[in-house]
């Protein structure tokens, strides 16, 4: 079974049950003391460190003032989801087995949130790094006819 982090789609209360049976006492101690530490680092410097990427890329681009300047914020957006996602499973686990169905679908939903904005963030980024790219070969190019 893959821990709540790693499932994009979401979950419901009979996976979270499942698996917090499975993983045992030490299991779900491990997962609250050591795993979710972890992750508590991770959704800022990615936030952070790809809004201003993606933001970089545009000024670069010219289109700073663009609407697409709105997809950097994405990476904050999956970022904050990540840090809701986190608080859900540590009221879960701290709550084992006596959480509410209200919370892990909460929970769940920020699972999903936090997926769904990282997959159209890395999507927009390949075509702004391709427009970036068409741009350096053509400004090469021009370099290399006039120069």
């Amino acid at each position: 079974m893959k821990i709540l982090d790693m499932l994009p789609e979401g979950y419901d209360i009979y996976y979270v049950n499942t698996l917090f049976a499975a993983l045992g006492e030490n299991g779900r101690d491990a997962y609250l003391y050591n795993q979710i530490p972890l992750d508590l680092i991770f959704p800022a410097l990615f936030g952070i460190g790809y809004c201003l990427l993606f933001a970089f890329l545009l000024k670069k681009l010219n289109q700073i003032k663009s609407p697409f300047f709105y997809f950097s914020f994405l990476p904050l957006i999956a970022g904050i989801s990540d840090y809701l996602e986190n608080t859900g499973i540590i009221t879960m686990l701290n709550q084992y087995p006596n959480y509410s169905d209200e919370t892990v679908t909460i929970t769940s939903t920020f699972s999903f949130l936090k997926s769904s904005t990282t997959t159209i963030y890395f999507i927009a980024l390949i075509f702004v790094l391709i427009a970036f790219g068409v741009q350096y070969v053509k400004s090469k190019r021009s370099e290399t006819v006039l120069g």
